[in-house]
């Protein structure tokens, strides 16, 4: 029996991150590796796995993106979302924020609210916050502008709605980037590193660090980036044939 590995490869380079170990991990023990970008292929060639056993076939979740996506044009209301009103404002941003490296610490969060607060007196700022944030907004009282509309979590549909028509996301996600990037959405990653590297390289994505000045300039880099970006090879939405058509053939 085989073990088969759907994004493969990606590497941050950050052994901090628990998700880089896991990554690690999942490709230590896989026999087949499907890769969503060729950063992918070249980090797990140069460690060794057999050439024959990693393809580069697209990335699943931009299928299921697009299929969302369709639905949503298609007119299907059945997910009406509790925040249906909030895209009323006009222009807006829309935020997720949650990794530990950016909330756990009171100067870096701190810093990064204050470049937040001056992004929101351009535009409001729609941002969902994760239970962990809003631990850490009571426990180093961080104070966010009013322009910034504080919502609770929400669900892949609702916060796809909310996105895909925002001026620009902010985020500390790894989703998040590539789904802007098939989508030509400017994006701000609050990170210092991304192990989606296509998405700086050809999409919309600007990396900013975690600095109130890093943030503020990736912001206005992204509005701009965004007007010449492409979308990845193979970011079709056809990837799931293909890796049903390479393990049919493997069999």
């Amino acid at each position: 029996m085989h073990g088969y590995y759907v994004e493969a490869g990606l590497r941050s380079f950050d052994l901090t991150m628990p998700e880089e170990i896991n990554r690690m991990v999942t490709d230590a023990i896989s026999d087949y590796f499907f890769v969503t970008e060729e950063s992918g292929s070249v980090n797990l060639l140069r460690e060794g796995k057999p050439a024959g056993q990693v393809h580069f076939v697209g990335h699943v979740m931009i299928d299921n993106l697009l299929h969302q996506v369709g639905k949503m044009e298609a007119g299907d209301d059945s997910w009406i979302p509790a925040s249906a009103g909030m895209t009323e404002v006009g222009e807006y941003a829309f935020m997720t924020l949650h990794r530990p490296s950016n909330v756990d610490d009171g100067d870096t969060f701190r810093g990064i609210a204050e470049a937040l607060n001056e992004i929101a007196s351009e535009m409001p700022i729609i941002f969902p916050a994760h239970p962990r944030t809003r631990k850490m907004m009571e426990k180093f009282q961080i104070k966010f502008s009013e322009n910034i509309k504080l919502l609770p979590p929400l669900g892949f549909m609702e916060s796809l709605r909310l996105w895909k028509d925002a001026k620009v996301v902010l985020t500390d996600s790894g989703g998040l980037q590539e789904e802007t990037t098939a989508l030509g959405v400017p994006c701000v990653t609050i990170r210092e590193n991304t192990e989606r590297p296509i998405t700086v390289e050809l999409g919309t994505n600007v990396l900013a660090g975690t600095t109130k000045v890093g943030i503020l300039k990736a912001y206005a880099e992204a509005l701009e980036k965004a007007k010449h970006a492409t979308v990845p090879p193979l970011w079709d939405g056809k990837t799931a044939e293909r890796i049903w058509g390479v393990i049919r053939a493997g069999n």
